[in-house]
């Protein structure tokens, strides 16, 4: 089938990340079950091009397997979205996955939406589409949360909200990206849980209480036993030592800075001299991700 010229539909450069994850979020009918969107257009297989730069490089046979039988059995339910290139032919810019499967289940045409992204915006649907994905273990969910702030500047709270996860989601995953390659590729590998990994990331030596873990199938509440028990063994134990009493000044401002932070905040100035250092105290990994925004970290 032809595609013509009044089938394209410029939208403008300089889309936000709301209007691009409205190209990429499935529509849902009146109960909130997810519907097909309806296509631009059909366009022919050999017409279209997968993308060089697509972030998902790894298409395995058994990973497709489900999706080439959906494909022969109910066709393309979501279109796949695509840009004009030269020739007369489309680069995916969202779906090569659903592309693959049409070939395997030998359609001839697949649904389209065509844009005219840029480069920039190829790279970030493409991004956003991976991230949405079921199939995506923790840490490909992660790098892509982490490429989305590097490469375009999007904070976590931007991420959430367009993307309809908690912020704390966003910030947990985050740091498993902390954890050393050994430890990230058991999460791949589907060896240790996000929730695993999670008791690691402030671990004195992660690798070998992740192969320990995977070693005796322990449970997450007893990883974070381990994780534990493994901080209070190597902590050197310090000689009590009388603390000098602070100055009413400095008392005061500590008390406000508590206050506001909602967090043990100290202040170690030594008389007589310009610097010194604070020591704010957190009681678990969310009341970390409340300072950090507060602080303006991303």
């Amino acid at each position: 089938m032809a595609v013509n010229d009044k089938n394209m539909k410029p939208r403008g450069l300089g889309r936000g990340l709301s209007a691009l994850m409205a190209d990429v979020t499935p529509e849902l009918d009146g109960a909130g079950r997810q519907t097909a969107r309806r296509p631009d257009v059909m366009i022919p297989i050999e017409q279209l091009e997968a993308n060089a730069n697509q972030p998902r490089r790894t298409f395995r046979d058994e990973d497709m397997a489900d999706l080439v039988a959906s494909v022969s059995q109910k066709g393309i339910l979501q279109p796949l979205i695509v840009r004009m290139i030269e020739g007369g032919k489309y680069q995916i810019v969202a779906g090569e996955r659903r592309w693959r499967a049409a070939q395997r289940a030998q359609l001839h045409e697949v649904p389209v939406l065509i844009r005219d992204y840029d480069d920039a915006e190829v790279l970030e649907v493409a991004i956003i589409e991976n991230v949405q994905r079921a199939d995506l273990n923790a840490v490909e969910e992660a790098a892509g949360y982490r490429s989305l702030m590097d490469t375009f500047g999007h904070t976590q709270e931007r991420l959430a909200e367009a993307l309809g996860k908690s912020r704390s989601h966003i910030a947990n995953l985050l740091r498993l990206l902390n954890l050393p390659p050994d430890v990230l590729e058991m999460v791949r590998d589907g060896q240790l849980s996000a929730g695993h990994a999670r008791t690691l990331v402030t671990a004195e030596d992660p690798s070998r209480l992740a192969r320990q873990i995977v070693q005796q199938g322990l449970s997450v509440r007893a990883a974070e036993a381990l994780a534990k028990k493994a901080a209070g063994s190597v902590a050197v134990p310090v000689k009590a030592k009388a603390r000098p009493e602070k100055d009413a000044d400095t008392a005061a401002l500590e008390g406000d800075l508590s206050a506001n932070l909602g967090m043990k905040v100290e202040l170690h100035h030594k008389p007589g001299q310009e610097s010194g250092h604070i020591v704010i105290r957190y009681g678990s990994l969310d009341e970390l991700d409340t300072l950090c925004a507060k602080l303006g970290a991303s």
